[in-house]
């Protein structure tokens, strides 16, 4: 059983439905009813945090200014930290409907800056009467990337809280990241940062050694969902993490993360899991 501070967060906005990371999709999301926006962010060329999976343009789905398919060869060529994010909006990205969903309605839709993510978002709960969202924001950042495709993590980490000190949401954000090192700069910025630790479905049972590399016990540890156990729930709960696991799409996958006893799930479909949430909810709590 769950109860109502469950927290469902809608992965990239809703990217089963409409076209991921873009104001349409966290538009989505909000109108369904999740609690938290998952979303991921990169740097541009003049150091605006912009809200992309890929520090790219992902030929999966993008279009170039000319409306011509970004191809698999020039994807990675065309990098978002050597653009300035005028250069950057003018790249289509919701019109190609990506093929791992069909259910998604494409629409034309850029990469949005994460201060009009937050603006849209603030604005709409209060249109709609509902509680204020929270903001999971995954740093695109990997070392081998430093340099090339996003600033060192201090950096990084910085430009992303000036984003959220500036739209006053800090203490409704988590920065969430695979790279510890973007997780150890935020909490050099602020202690108080909210921080998820995210990891692999290989690596996830392997607690003690996870947070000994990190340096600490961040509030969140987010493994992808297939590492599920009910040891690894246990664990990560003695040593005060909360656990929401990465993305948990099906039915029986959300059911079963519900039952080992997890705080919460990423996923791209939030229609279909509140649906299926609510059949979980402790009495009294719906």
């Amino acid at each position: 059983m769950i109860r109502k501070d469950f927290d469902l967060q809608g992965h990239r906005g809703a990217r089963g439905l409409v076209p991921e990371n873009t104001l349409p999709a966290f538009r989505r999301a909000i109108e369904l009813g999740v609690k938290t926006l998952e979303l991921d962010v990169v740097i541009s060329a003049d150091n605006q945090v912009v809200v992309s999976h890929e520090p790219w343009f992902s030929s999966k789905f993008c279009s170039k200014p000319d409306g011509s398919p970004v191809t698999d060869e020039e994807e990675r060529s065309l990098k978002i930290y050597s653009m300035t994010y005028d250069e950057i909006a003018r790249f289509d990205c919701g019109s190609r409907r990506h093929v791992d969903f069909p259910e998604q309605q494409s629409q034309p839709a850029v990469k949005p800056l994460l201060r009009d993510v937050i603006v849209m978002a603030e604005e709409l709960t209060v249109t709609l009467e509902r509680e204020p969202v929270r903001y999971n924001i995954e740093t695109k950042s990997r070392r081998g990337w430093e340099g090339d495709l996003h600033p060192e993590p201090s950096v990084f980490a910085g430009l992303l809280y000036a984003v959220l000190e500036e739209q006053h949401v800090l203490g409704r954000s988590t920065i969430q990241s695979f790279d510890g090192r973007t997780l150890r700069a935020a909490r050099r910025i602020n202690p108080a940062w909210n921080t998820s630790l995210l990891v692999s479905r290989w690596s996830a049972r392997f607690i003690s050694l996870k947070l000994k590399r990190l340096g600490f016990v961040p509030q969140i540890y987010s493994p992808d969902h297939r590492s599920l156990s009910t040891r690894l729930v246990r664990s990560a709960h003695r040593r005060g993490m909360l656990v929401i696991p990465w993305t948990t799409n099906t039915d029986a996958d959300i059911s079963r993360a519900v039952r080992l006893g997890v705080d919460g799930i990423i996923t791209d479909y939030p229609d279909r899991a509140r649906r299926l949430l609510e059949q979980f909810l402790v009495p009294g709590e719906a």
